[in-house]
């Protein structure tokens, strides 16, 4: 995948003169996607009741699992997958999957939770998503693992979850097209490898290059995880991979352990910080142009003359920018309150399983004040830290047009962003810095042990809060990394680096214990194992009996 065919093979060759190629294709592309004819088929149809009782379930859902917005669907996905073939998975048997019912209950579950609109899914989507399970299960069935059991159990059950993490992608995208998402991409992925140079040049190679810019857009642009951006990247790299021949399919599985480290490289390359700082600094530009697409989402065909006509375009991008600054402290403060709550459910399981039976175990156990400390105060300290975000100066908004003027038109300057691999540090100076940030993390961990200390919590519990604690400083960054969308000039006062050299190092851990969370939560595999089960047959039962209820209904004449 280099300079010369990544995405240009796809190119429009219309003669235009006013806007810039990616974007003259970006506005090609999702007019064309947005005006794709509909399927010539029946709709699916679930019970209105057993929807409001599954949307329910879905709202829990997503404060025990703590996941961003754009990741909830394929989450809902990833959870019906594993259900569905959670004891063929047990013993990695696969015969006995029925890809053709399994498809066709994850799509209805997915419509019932609010995944997807009732009656607008075709039928034939299941049929689509039947064929992607097929596709997946022979990787499974055929992967070279080792017959002497030499290849470790924890390594297999990883490729497991990779390769459903994957095909739960390309089923999410199957069911709902990214149009928009997709064009915008690829639009800011061949303007930004236009932009960046590596310094001196042959450090990295084009490819690589190339491959880390669309990387960082991913994560960047609309904070996509490495599950997705491996499956783009793997459909770029491999173009059969969506309807790929029975050769080619085999070949892949042959190769699939190969294939998944090389992506992992990547995506972990030493360079990529690098790449996602500058496509951080530039994404605002195509955040707000991603809002313009929307706003003539139901008449694409006048999208190209509003962005050609300079002073219109201006304008929309000033209209979309005031909407965003308006709405950012409200949507900051809904992801904080999820996020809080998610760590609050996995708070109230640790202490009545965990902390309290320690605390009876080694000491006197909870006092009241202890008790509404360890609930309280991780809360707290949450809304403190996404309290003191701000929101961008006035002087923002003319340096978001001026740059969102050079990737939209011909005929601005275009600037230039460097990347220079930087140089090994002196073992003098890696010690001092690493003394450094190992200072400010004991101060910052000792501080918050000693506030819990004093509270008279249990020495137990200091130390589960004392992580819970981690655990929201890492949210509030993530939370505060959000509230850049729309900022291009960024300003840090002396404060503002103090606050950095005592959270980042919390933040770290913090980071560490979020991805454990992922393979370890227990609210997660306790409403996985025993709530979830039975609820989707509850709901199942709910609809069974709506349509028998509607069906002696008709009968009555």
């Amino acid at each position: 995948m280099n300079q010369g065919t990544l995405f240009k093979q796809n190119l429009p060759t219309d003669n235009n003169e006013t806007l810039t190629e990616p974007i003259f294709y970006s506005i090609n592309k999702y007019q064309a996607g947005l005006s794709q004819k509909k399927e010539d088929s029946a709709f699916i149809h679930v019970d209105e009741i057993a929807s409001k009782v599954a949307k329910l379930y879905e709202k829990v859902r997503k404060i025990i699992d703590w996941k961003e917005e754009n990741l909830l669907r394929r989450n809902a996905i990833e959870r019906i997958l594993q259900r569905g073939l959670i004891s063929e998975v047990s013993n990695f048997n696969f015969v006995k999957i029925k890809p053709d019912v399994v498809a066709e209950s994850l799509v209805h579950e997915l419509i019932r939770g609010g995944h997807l609109p009732n009656d607008e899914i075709p039928e034939t989507k299941i049929s689509s998503v039947s064929q992607i399970l097929k596709k997946y299960i022979f990787v499974l069935q055929k992967a070279p693992f080792d017959s002497n059991s030499n290849f470790p159990l924890k390594s297999r059950i990883n490729l497991f979850n990779w390769i459903w993490e994957i095909a739960a992608c390309e089923i999410e995208e199957t069911l709902a097209p990214p149009v928009k998402e997709e064009a915008l991409i690829e639009a800011m992925t061949l303007l930004m490898v236009e932009r960046i140079k590596i310094v001196p040049r042959e450090a990295v190679s084009e490819e690589e290059r190339n491959i880390l810019t669309y990387i960082a857009v991913h994560r960047t642009l609309f904070d996509l995880d490495d599950a997705i951006i491996s499956y783009h990247l793997l459909i770029q790299k491999y173009q059969p991979w969506k309807n790929p021949t029975e050769a080619f399919w085999q070949n892949i599985t042959q190769n699939i352990l190969t294939i998944k480290e090389s992506l992992q490289k990547e995506l972990n390359h030493p360079l990529s910080k690098d790449f996602f700082n500058i496509c951080e600094r530039t994404d605002s530009s195509f955040t707000l142009l991603g809002d313009i697409f929307d706003e003539y989402r139901a008449e694409p065909e006048k999208l190209l003359p509003a962005v050609i006509d300079k002073e219109n375009f201006k304008n929309l991008l000033t209209s979309y920018y005031q909407k965003r600054l308006k709405s950012l402290k409200g949507r900051l403060f809904k992801i904080a309150i999820f996020s809080t709550l998610s760590v609050f459910v996995s708070n109230w399981f640790t202490f009545f399983i965990v902390e309290i039976p320690l605390a009876h175990l080694f000491y006197e156990g909870f006092s009241p004040l202890a008790a509404i400390v360890d609930f309280v105060v991780p809360s707290l300290a949450m809304f403190a830290l996404v309290a003191i975000i701000k929101p961008p100066a006035p002087s923002n908004l003319p340096k978001v047009i001026e740059m969102t003027s050079r990737f939209i038109y011909k005929n601005e300057r275009k600037e230039l962003y460097e990347i220079k691999p930087k140089s090994k540090r002196g073992w003098l100076s890696l010690i001092i810095l690493s003394l450094l940030y190992s200072f400010g993390c004991l101060i910052s961990f000792g501080s918050i042990a000693w506030a819990f200390y004093k509270a008279t919590l249990p020495i137990t519990s200091v130390i589960f809060d004392t992580l819970t604690i981690a655990l929201n400083v890492f949210a509030a960054l993530v939370v505060r990394n959000k509230s850049k969308e729309i900022t291009v000039e960024e300003k840090s006062s002396f404060w503002e680096f103090v606050i950095d050299v005592l959270s980042l190092p919390v933040a770290e851990i913090g980071s560490w214990i979020a991805n454990k969370w992922k393979e370890y939560n227990l609210a997660s595999v306790f409403f996985n194992v025993f709530i979830e089960i039975p609820f989707v047959s509850f709901i199942s039962f709910i609809e069974n009996w709506r349509g028998f209820l509607k069906e002696r209904k008709a009968s009555i004449h």
